[in-house]
Protein backbone atom coordinates (compact mmCIF):
# COMPACT_ATOMS: atom_id res chain seq x y z
CA UNK A 1 0.00 0.00 0.00
CA UNK A 2 1.59 3.25 -1.17
CA UNK A 3 1.60 6.57 0.61
CA UNK A 4 0.08 8.98 -1.92
CA UNK A 5 1.40 12.47 -1.26
CA UNK A 6 0.51 15.58 -3.25
CA UNK A 7 3.14 18.35 -3.32
CA UNK A 8 1.30 21.65 -3.66
CA UNK A 9 1.45 25.35 -2.82
CA UNK A 10 -1.19 27.42 -4.54
CA UNK A 11 1.52 29.73 -5.87
CA UNK A 12 3.75 29.05 -8.85
CA UNK A 13 7.53 29.30 -8.72
CA UNK A 14 8.04 28.13 -5.14
CA UNK A 15 9.89 24.96 -6.15
CA UNK A 16 7.26 22.19 -6.02
CA UNK A 17 8.69 20.25 -8.95
CA UNK A 18 12.26 20.58 -7.69
CA UNK A 19 11.22 19.32 -4.26
CA UNK A 20 9.20 16.47 -5.79
CA UNK A 21 12.20 15.27 -7.83
CA UNK A 22 14.80 15.56 -5.07
CA UNK A 23 12.57 14.08 -2.39
CA UNK A 24 11.86 11.15 -4.70
CA UNK A 25 15.58 10.52 -5.13
CA UNK A 26 16.22 10.60 -1.37
CA UNK A 27 13.36 8.20 -0.65
CA UNK A 28 14.67 5.87 -3.37
CA UNK A 29 18.07 5.94 -1.63
CA UNK A 30 16.28 4.66 1.48
CA UNK A 31 15.37 1.57 -0.59
CA UNK A 32 11.78 2.69 -1.05
CA UNK A 33 10.01 2.18 -4.37
CA UNK A 34 8.96 5.65 -5.50
CA UNK A 35 7.01 7.02 -8.46
CA UNK A 36 6.77 10.70 -9.35
CA UNK A 37 3.51 11.57 -11.10
CA UNK A 38 3.35 14.82 -13.07
CA UNK A 39 -0.22 16.11 -12.94
CA UNK A 40 0.69 19.60 -14.15
CA UNK A 41 -0.76 18.83 -17.56
CA UNK A 42 0.04 21.40 -20.22
CA UNK A 43 2.79 23.11 -18.18
CA UNK A 44 4.72 20.00 -17.21
CA UNK A 45 8.39 20.18 -16.23
CA UNK A 46 9.03 17.11 -14.08
CA UNK A 47 10.45 15.19 -17.06
CA UNK A 48 13.00 17.97 -17.67
CA UNK A 49 13.98 18.25 -14.00
CA UNK A 50 14.56 14.49 -13.79
CA UNK A 51 16.32 14.35 -17.17
CA UNK A 52 13.94 11.87 -18.83
CA UNK A 53 12.33 14.16 -21.43
CA UNK A 54 13.98 12.25 -24.31
CA UNK A 55 12.79 8.87 -23.02
CA UNK A 56 9.06 9.55 -23.07
CA UNK A 57 6.98 7.19 -25.16
CA UNK A 58 3.69 7.40 -23.26
CA UNK A 59 2.42 9.78 -20.57
CA UNK A 60 -0.39 10.06 -18.03
CA UNK A 61 -2.82 11.35 -20.65
CA UNK A 62 -2.12 8.26 -22.80
CA UNK A 63 -3.03 6.10 -19.80
CA UNK A 64 -6.24 8.05 -19.17
CA UNK A 65 -7.25 7.86 -22.83
CA UNK A 66 -6.49 4.11 -22.91
CA UNK A 67 -3.65 4.28 -25.44
CA UNK A 68 -1.36 2.36 -23.09
CA UNK A 69 -1.26 0.57 -19.76
CA UNK A 70 -0.04 2.26 -16.58
CA UNK A 71 3.28 0.39 -16.55
CA UNK A 72 4.03 1.44 -20.12
CA UNK A 73 3.98 5.12 -19.13
CA UNK A 74 6.54 4.66 -16.35
CA UNK A 75 10.17 5.67 -16.93
CA UNK A 76 12.81 4.17 -14.67
CA UNK A 77 15.50 6.55 -13.44
CA UNK A 78 18.87 5.44 -14.78
CA UNK A 79 20.75 6.32 -11.57
CA UNK A 80 18.17 5.15 -9.03
CA UNK A 81 16.49 1.84 -9.96
CA UNK A 82 13.79 2.28 -7.28
CA UNK A 83 12.65 5.59 -8.79
CA UNK A 84 10.13 5.90 -11.61
CA UNK A 85 8.58 8.90 -13.35
CA UNK A 86 5.16 9.13 -14.95
CA UNK A 87 5.41 12.19 -17.23
CA UNK A 88 2.64 14.55 -18.21
CA UNK A 89 1.58 15.91 -21.59
CA UNK A 90 1.63 19.31 -23.30
CA UNK A 91 -1.94 18.97 -24.59
CA UNK A 92 -4.98 16.90 -23.68
CA UNK A 93 -8.72 16.35 -24.04
CA UNK A 94 -10.32 18.28 -21.19
CA UNK A 95 -13.40 16.09 -21.20
CA UNK A 96 -11.37 12.93 -20.48
CA UNK A 97 -8.75 14.23 -18.04
CA UNK A 98 -11.04 14.46 -15.02
CA UNK A 99 -10.37 14.17 -11.30
CA UNK A 100 -11.86 10.68 -11.31
CA UNK A 101 -9.61 9.48 -14.15
CA UNK A 102 -6.47 10.94 -12.57
CA UNK A 103 -7.39 9.25 -9.28
CA UNK A 104 -7.87 5.96 -11.13
CA UNK A 105 -4.31 6.17 -12.53
CA UNK A 106 -2.82 7.01 -9.12
CA UNK A 107 -4.77 4.20 -7.45
CA UNK A 108 -3.41 1.78 -10.07
CA UNK A 109 0.11 2.52 -8.79
CA UNK A 110 -0.86 1.68 -5.23
CA UNK A 111 0.35 -1.94 -5.11
CA UNK A 112 3.67 -1.37 -6.89
CA UNK A 113 5.20 1.47 -4.88
CA UNK A 114 5.86 2.64 -1.33
CA UNK A 115 5.50 6.32 -2.21
CA UNK A 116 3.51 8.08 -4.93
CA UNK A 117 4.58 11.73 -5.10
CA UNK A 118 2.14 13.88 -7.06
CA UNK A 119 3.52 17.07 -8.59
CA UNK A 120 0.61 19.51 -8.37
CA UNK A 121 0.04 22.48 -10.70
CA UNK A 122 -0.07 26.01 -9.32
CA UNK A 123 -3.38 27.63 -8.44
CA UNK A 124 -6.54 26.32 -6.76
CA UNK A 125 -8.73 25.67 -9.78
CA UNK A 126 -9.65 22.44 -11.58
CA UNK A 127 -6.03 21.27 -12.26
CA UNK A 128 -5.33 21.58 -8.51
CA UNK A 129 -8.43 19.52 -7.70
CA UNK A 130 -7.34 16.81 -10.16
CA UNK A 131 -4.01 16.45 -8.38
CA UNK A 132 -5.38 16.49 -4.85
CA UNK A 133 -8.23 14.02 -5.35
CA UNK A 134 -5.88 11.04 -5.59
CA UNK A 135 -3.78 11.88 -2.52
CA UNK A 136 -4.02 10.80 1.11
CA UNK A 137 -1.36 13.23 2.36
CA UNK A 138 -0.16 16.70 1.37
CA UNK A 139 3.11 18.61 1.52
CA UNK A 140 2.51 22.34 1.17
CA UNK A 141 5.53 24.24 -0.16
CA UNK A 142 6.11 27.90 0.72
CA UNK A 143 8.91 30.41 0.44
CA UNK A 144 9.47 33.00 3.20
CA UNK A 145 7.52 35.70 1.34
CA UNK A 146 4.15 37.21 2.20
CA UNK A 147 2.50 36.37 -1.15
CA UNK A 148 3.54 32.73 -0.82
CA UNK A 149 2.23 32.50 2.74
CA UNK A 150 -1.10 34.02 1.78
CA UNK A 151 -1.58 31.56 -1.08
CA UNK A 152 -0.52 28.66 1.14
CA UNK A 153 -3.11 29.68 3.71
CA UNK A 154 -5.83 29.44 1.04
CA UNK A 155 -4.58 26.02 -0.05
CA UNK A 156 -4.56 24.74 3.52
CA UNK A 157 -8.19 25.71 3.93
CA UNK A 158 -9.12 23.88 0.73
CA UNK A 159 -7.10 20.77 1.63
CA UNK A 160 -9.08 20.45 4.86
CA UNK A 161 -12.20 19.86 2.77
CA UNK A 162 -10.61 16.83 1.07
CA UNK A 163 -9.91 13.37 2.45
CA UNK A 164 -6.33 14.31 3.36
CA UNK A 165 -5.16 12.50 6.49
CA UNK A 166 -1.89 14.35 7.00
CA UNK A 167 -0.80 17.87 5.98
CA UNK A 168 2.76 19.14 6.48
CA UNK A 169 4.77 22.21 5.51
CA UNK A 170 8.05 22.60 3.62
CA UNK A 171 9.74 26.00 3.68
CA UNK A 172 11.90 26.39 0.59
CA UNK A 173 14.67 28.83 -0.40
CA UNK A 174 15.54 29.90 3.12
CA UNK A 175 18.57 32.18 3.55
CA UNK A 176 20.15 31.68 6.94
CA UNK A 177 21.96 35.02 6.88
CA UNK A 178 18.72 36.92 6.32
CA UNK A 179 16.94 34.94 9.04
CA UNK A 180 19.63 35.87 11.58
CA UNK A 181 19.51 39.52 10.50
CA UNK A 182 15.70 39.51 10.90
CA UNK A 183 15.25 40.22 7.19
CA UNK A 184 13.44 36.94 6.52
CA UNK A 185 10.77 35.09 8.48
CA UNK A 186 11.97 32.15 10.55
CA UNK A 187 10.60 28.79 9.31
CA UNK A 188 9.16 27.84 12.70
CA UNK A 189 7.33 31.18 12.79
CA UNK A 190 5.91 30.51 9.34
CA UNK A 191 4.59 27.12 10.49
CA UNK A 192 3.09 28.79 13.55
CA UNK A 193 1.35 31.44 11.43
CA UNK A 194 -0.09 28.85 9.06
CA UNK A 195 -1.00 26.49 11.91
CA UNK A 196 0.55 23.44 10.25
CA UNK A 197 3.40 21.14 11.29
CA UNK A 198 6.81 21.77 9.78
CA UNK A 199 8.29 18.80 7.93
CA UNK A 200 11.29 20.26 6.11
CA UNK A 201 13.46 23.34 5.56
CA UNK A 202 15.35 23.69 2.27
CA UNK A 203 18.08 26.36 1.99
CA UNK A 204 18.61 28.71 -0.93
CA UNK A 205 21.28 26.88 -2.92
CA UNK A 206 22.63 28.09 -6.27
CA UNK A 207 23.78 24.55 -7.06
CA UNK A 208 20.15 23.48 -7.44
CA UNK A 209 19.61 25.86 -10.36
CA UNK A 210 22.83 24.74 -12.03
CA UNK A 211 21.92 21.06 -11.72
CA UNK A 212 18.34 21.62 -12.86
CA UNK A 213 19.72 23.13 -16.04
CA UNK A 214 21.22 19.77 -16.97
CA UNK A 215 18.39 17.59 -15.65
CA UNK A 216 20.08 16.48 -12.43
CA UNK A 217 19.02 16.42 -8.79
CA UNK A 218 21.12 17.57 -5.81
CA UNK A 219 24.44 15.86 -5.12
CA UNK A 220 26.46 15.48 -1.93
CA UNK A 221 28.37 18.65 -2.69
CA UNK A 222 25.21 20.74 -2.42
CA UNK A 223 24.10 22.40 0.80
CA UNK A 224 20.54 21.28 0.05
CA UNK A 225 21.57 17.60 -0.02
CA UNK A 226 21.47 17.31 3.77
CA UNK A 227 18.17 19.19 3.90
CA UNK A 228 16.49 16.80 1.44
CA UNK A 229 17.95 13.81 3.29
CA UNK A 230 16.39 15.07 6.52
CA UNK A 231 13.08 15.70 4.76
CA UNK A 232 13.01 12.13 3.41
CA UNK A 233 13.80 10.70 6.85
CA UNK A 234 11.09 12.85 8.42
CA UNK A 235 8.57 11.40 5.98
CA UNK A 236 9.76 7.80 6.04
CA UNK A 237 10.70 7.36 9.70
CA UNK A 238 8.55 10.12 11.21
CA UNK A 239 11.63 11.94 12.47
CA UNK A 240 11.50 15.62 13.33
CA UNK A 241 15.00 16.79 12.41
CA UNK A 242 15.07 20.08 10.49
CA UNK A 243 17.95 21.58 8.54
CA UNK A 244 19.48 24.62 10.23
CA UNK A 245 20.08 27.18 7.50
CA UNK A 246 21.55 29.64 10.01
CA UNK A 247 24.34 27.41 11.35
CA UNK A 248 27.08 28.49 8.93
CA UNK A 249 26.29 32.15 9.61
CA UNK A 250 26.69 31.95 13.39
CA UNK A 251 29.82 32.92 15.35
CA UNK A 252 32.56 35.32 14.26
CA UNK A 253 33.26 33.63 10.91
CA UNK A 254 29.53 33.46 10.26
CA UNK A 255 29.25 37.17 10.97
CA UNK A 256 31.93 37.83 8.34
CA UNK A 257 30.09 35.65 5.82
CA UNK A 258 26.91 37.62 6.42
CA UNK A 259 28.74 40.90 6.02
CA UNK A 260 30.33 39.79 2.75
CA UNK A 261 27.04 38.46 1.39
CA UNK A 262 25.33 41.78 2.04
CA UNK A 263 27.88 43.54 -0.15
CA UNK A 264 27.56 41.09 -3.04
Amino acid sequence: MARKIVITSGKGGVGKTTICANLGVMLAKLNKRVVLVDVDIGLNNLDVVTGVENKIVFDIVDVIENRCRVKQALIQDINHPNLYIMPSAHSYNCSLVTSENVKRVIDALNDYFDFVLIDCPAGIDEPFKRAVCGADEALVVVTPHLSSLRDADKVLMILNSYNITDISLIVNRVRGDMVLDKEMLDSEKIAELLKVKLCGIIPEDDNISVLLGVGKTVTRGCEAYSAFTMLANNLFEDKKKLYDCTLKYKGFLGFLKRAVRKKV
